[in-house]
């Protein structure tokens, strides 16, 4: 079997597939890619028997076949070459595949296909179409918040919820919580599946700078995202999502504005001088002024910034962990945020003020820290 292929290319579709080997595979031919050459195309798959993703590229070819070759050395080896046509040969009475670049000649042992773990299947599946531009705004906006606790597995992946009012996407580890919402995408059925974060992880690169629709097929198990030359399919969480409507306050009377970025920066300064146990820094509210300020009463470090900003409410003290607020405002891309707060005990609310598309809805929550005395 032979067939002929762009050197960039290939390391392209490579680059993304390698995201899906676990480093510690426990069944050896996961630390391959399979090879499936069918008329004139050449299908790439990757696998860690939770998650496949598969790329295609056109080839020049006459022939048919599969085989599984090391996805670490092919790769090595594709990152020194510059755009050129390689030219692949497999020799199954030695069970290697020799490469031809215009430099020399390099043998790769294989595997055979038939070897590699099918794709899950999915059965008796419904689906659903959105643009992909969208799911990768989706991802970018909730992922951070996912839990690791293997204890509370619904809470490491992302609660996806589709009906005909729209779609929600909702992510959160009890400290934090991101809600968000296209009302201008709507499903004819009811859709709530939870996505593990290793494949959104994926799908979050390669969706960066999508533009076309990309399909969903699912049933209560597995999930497939169908992209241009590009499928994901994933086994689903199973297990009830919590109610996270019930934990989101609806009355919060205190509202802060200020400019995101600034005060970003001041809270990721002043979080340098916060406990490494606690990273607690503490907001005081006081007419149109916030004060800033963090502790280390083990090594003496102290830090306080005052900004001003457009607050409405009674005088307020409230502490926050420094890493959960900087990644929330981190995933924003707004000018000005709001923040609604009640009572230094109850969570605050944080939503963009202006930036957003058309039908685009983001609310993102953060549980509080006790203050110090």
């Amino acid at each position: 079997m032979k067939f002929i292929t762009s050197s960039t290319q290939l390391l392209q579709q490579l680059q993304v597939l390698n995201g899906v080997i676990s480093s510690s595979n426990t069944v050896p031919i996961l630390d391959s890619i399979l090879f499936e050459i069918r008329d004139n195309r050449l299908t790439l798959s990757a696998s860690d028997l939770e998650t496949t993703l598969t790329a295609s590229l056109e080839i020049e070819t006459t022939d048919r076949g599969s085989l599984a070759i090391p996805a670490r050395l092919l790769t090595d080896l594709l990152k020194t070459f510059a755009e050129q046509p390689l030219t692949f040969l497999v020799k199954a009475e030695s069970k290697t595949v020799e490469i031809a670049s215009d430099k020399g000649t390099y043998s790769i042992a294989y595997k055979d296909g038939s070897e590699f773990p099918k794709a899950l299947s999915i059965e008796d599946p419904a689906s659903l179409q959105l643009p992909a531009r969208v799911l990768g705004h989706a991802i970018g906006k909730t992922l951070f918040a996912t839990g690791s606790d293997d204890l509370r597995p619904t809470m490491t992946g992302v609660l996806f919820q589709m009906d005909e009012s729209g779609c929600t996407f909702v992510a959160t580890d009890a400290h934090k919580l991101v809600k968000y919402r296209r009302t201008d995408i709507q499903s004819e059925r009811n859709v709530a599946f939870i996505m593990p974060k290793k494949p959104l992880s994926i799908l979050k690169g390669i969706l960066t700078q999508a533009e076309n629709d990309l399909s969903i097929t699912y049933n209560d198990v597995n999930a497939r995202f169908s992209f241009e030359n590009i499928a994901l399919t994933s086994r689903l969480i199973d297990g009830k999502y919590p109610d996270y409507e019930k934990v989101i306050p609806k009355e919060n009377p205190n509202k802060l504005v200020i400019d995101r970025m600034a005060f970003l920066t001041s809270v990721r300064r002043v979080s340098y001088f916060s406990s490494k146990t606690t990273y607690q820094i503490r907001l005081k509210l006081t007419g149109n002024a916030l004060q800033i300020l963090a502790e280390d009463i083990d090594f003496s470090n102290k830090a306080e910034e005052r900004l001003s900003c457009d607050y409405q409410g009674d005088d307020l003290e409230i502490g926050f962990n420094a890493r959960f607020l900087s990644e929330m405002m981190g995933a924003l891309d707004v000018q000005d945020i709001a923040m609604r707060l009640s009572k230094p005990n109850k969570a605050g609310v944080i939503s963009p003020l202006n930036g957003t598309e058309e039908g685009e809805e983001i609310s993102m929550l953060i549980m509080p820290v006790m203050l110090n005395a």
